[in-house]
């Protein structure tokens, strides 16, 4: 059976997390985006410590897509090297994963 992951990522505003979120769902390369404005940024960047207002979005998609997924939210980022990893899900609702799997069928792919 399919496995289900998330995708993580951070934008630099609401805006463009939702017109890439939007996309995504589109494209059913995810079947559901969370976009969570707000979280304040802490790093280290060409040798100085930063500090930025970020937005964290969550991507839940099948495995199988996580690199389309990668591929798609590095081409509409504005960050020079955006934040995205892919975290595996240990264990999933069967009506949801049945719901999840359904939005992210490729139109010529068979379950």
């Amino acid at each position: 059976m399919e496995r289900v992951v998330f995708v993580y990522t951070t934008f630099p505003g609401l805006v463009e997390a939702e017109e890439t979120g939007r996309a995504l769902v589109e494209a059913r390369l995810a079947a559901c985006v969370n976009i969570l404005p707000g979280m304040v940024s802490l790093y280290r960047w060409e040798g100085a410590i930063e500090r930025g207002e970020e937005v964290v979005m969550l991507i839940k998609t099948r495995a199988s897509r996580a690199e389309a997924v990668r591929a798609a939210v590095k081409a509409r980022h504005s960050y020079t090297t955006p934040a995205i990893l892919v975290l595996p899900i240990e264990s999933v609702d069967q009506a949801y994963l049945g719901w999840l799997l359904a939005e992210t069928k490729a139109d010529d792919a068979e379950d």
